[in-house]
């Protein structure tokens, strides 16, 4: 028998593969699945089962092209409802691959249809579970996702979480392996721990949810300072549902080079957004105008899938060469399937060609603490969490998530005032959002407030609420 874990750090996703003899099952594959097909015939095996946990809402599964590719049959759990062919697991029901079995456990809370997948070894003994979203490490699965297609509230859904975890998980033997499908930096929970594998007694001892006394207490702590859920999520959902282009005709779609003399007429023509994906280092220095800059060596998918939201918005490529089949990997894995076509030779032929760029105004933090001063207007895009725990004085906290709600107020406003983040990625993000609406009387700062805090800029642990950002 062979587990793999296959991470997606961009995602914070793990999709697994299991092989037992000649046999193969994966669970909850990536949109691109090319690896998988490697995978299985350099084992030469046949993939027998696709097991998906639930309707992911923070990625795009690959279930229906792996399925197309290989015939294996894709499986969810009780109460899934889906627009192609599937087959609907009961709970306790078994699946046989190779020496080995697979359990279907019905732990409803996350979504009504979210299955644990318990793995039986060669002898039978219970070996492992592939918990989904039910059971992360460090935290458990968010219970306000699926309340609109539940009809059910909140609390509702976190009670019947409780009993899944205390019915179907929690008498498991301690020695068990837990596979989650995502760790740390996944906004699919609140409190994951670094790690991506664990044992289910260590998580007894360590995970907050699973340390709570009762059902009630259970229901405060899960529900406890959850952040609203990026809007994309719905549409992936739907996606997943009821299926989508294949990714190899997303990516034949997106492969297509714009000449730089060509590329305005096509963006006005498509209505295509410009997404720039180099880095903020090269992007503030000069740029296409009206682009939006977000990194692709950084969180991109889920970047993108906050600022831009509509899956089906155009979108036109300005990458560094070489690197545009990988954006259009990785916006795919969050539906962005529009791609249009990339800037032929990137920025670097557009300047060539004499066209109009656009820059941000970037500064160091030493130059910041040059100009620095008590009535200087500071707007932190960091997190609320991160703006609690260390901030300047005076700061307004602006997270970078919410800036459609208050870029307008920046616009009707006079004077000047600086933009930061943690490190400069998301206040890049930001400034390029703010650049491209006609808001340019700003500085924003490289390094964010890693940098700041090196110099001699007070900070504060003391959030004042009158000093967010609204």
């Amino acid at each position: 028998m062979k587990i793999e874990q296959i991470y997606t750090g961009c995602l914070a996703q793990g999709a697994y593969y299991i092989v037992s003899g000649k046999e193969a099952a994966i669970i909850d594959p990536l949109r691109e699945v090319q690896p998988y097909l490697d995978r299985l015939e350099k084992d030469g095996v046949t993939l027998k089962y696709i097991f998906e946990t639930h309707f992911h809402a923070d990625f795009v599964s690959g279930h229906l092209d792996l399925s197309r590719k290989t015939g294996a049959p894709i499986i969810f759990g009780p109460n899934a409802e889906a627009e192609f062919e599937t087959i609907i697991a009961e709970d306790g029901e078994i699946f046989n691959i190779g020496d080995i079995q697979i359990k279907a456990l019905h732990t409803p809370g996350h979504t009504l249809e979210s299955t644990t997948y318990l793995l039986l070894d060669e002898k039978g003994s219970e070996h492992a579970i592939f918990s989904g979203d039910t059971l992360f490490l460090g935290d458990v699965g968010r219970p306000d996702l699926a309340q609109k297609s539940a009809n059910m509230t909140q609390d509702e859904l976190a009670g019947m979480l409780y009993d899944s975890l205390q019915s179907k998980i929690l008498p498991l033997p301690d020695e068990i392996t837990v596979y989650p499908a995502h760790g740390a930096g996944s906004a699919c929970g609140k409190n994951m721990q670094k790690e991506t594998v664990d044992t289910l007694g260590n998580q007894r001892r360590t995970n907050y949810a699973l340390l709570q006394p009762d059902r009630e207490s259970f229901i405060e702590a899960v529900l406890d300072g959850l952040p609203a859920p990026p809007k994309y999520f719905g549409m992936n959902v739907a996606m997943n549902k009821g299926g989508y282009e294949s990714f190899e005709e997303v990516m034949n779609n997106g492969m297509k080079p714009i000449a730089p003399q060509d590329f305005e007429s096509v963006v006005e023509q498509t209505g295509a957004l410009i997404l720039d994906t180099r880095s903020a280092a090269d992007f503030h220095q000069g740029f296409v105008p009206n682009s939006v800059n977000i990194g692709l060596k950084g969180d991109f998918a889920p970047w993108v899938g906050a600022m831009i939201v509509d899956v089906k918005q155009a979108i036109a490529l300005v990458c560094e060469p070489g690197t545009e089949e990988e954006a259009i990997t990785r916006l795919s894995r969050v539906g962005f399937d529009k791609v249009i076509g990339y800037l032929e030779g990137g920025f670097e032929k557009w300047k060539t060609e004499g066209l109009e760029t656009d820059s941000v105004n970037r500064i160091t933090p030493e130059e910041f603490a040059g100009r620095f001063s008590k009535d200087a207007k500071v707007i932190d895009v960091r997190k609320e969490a991160e703006f609690a725990a260390e901030h300047i004085e005076d700061a307004y906290n602006a997270p970078l998530d919410g800036i459609a709600g208050w870029a307008g107020s920046l616009a009707e406003e006079e004077g000047h005032f600086f933009l930061h983040c943690a490190g400069g990625y998301r206040s890049m993000i930001a400034a390029s959002i703010l650049n491209s609406r006609g808001i340019r009387n700003f500085t924003e700062i490289a390094d964010g407030f890693n940098g700041i805090k090196k110099t001699f800029i007070p900070t504060s642990n003391f959030v004042c609420q009158s000093k967010t950002l609204k």
